[in-house]
């Protein structure tokens, strides 16, 4: 999850191409890393020759991990 906004739904129905959202979050904060709806890392978004990818800085630990993705 990149971030959240809120928004009127005729604002939703008046979206075009090339619109921006803003989100609440800040560019520079971290962002959620889920497999299986689990948390199991937080990132930083990053650019790869036109790509986008997340740096992983912070992994729970592995039991935590593990947890997320039996379910």
């Amino acid at each position: 999850e990149l971030g959240r906004t809120k928004m009127q739904i005729k604002d939703i129905l008046e979206l075009e191409r090339g619109y921006v959202i803003e989100l609440e979050k800040l560019a520079s904060e971290p962002v959620d890393v889920f497999v299986n709806n689990k948390k199991i890392a937080e990132g930083e978004v990053v650019v790869i020759d036109k790509h986008f990818g997340i740096r992983i800085t912070n992994l729970l630990e592995t039991s935590e991990r593990l947890q997320g993705l039996k379910s």
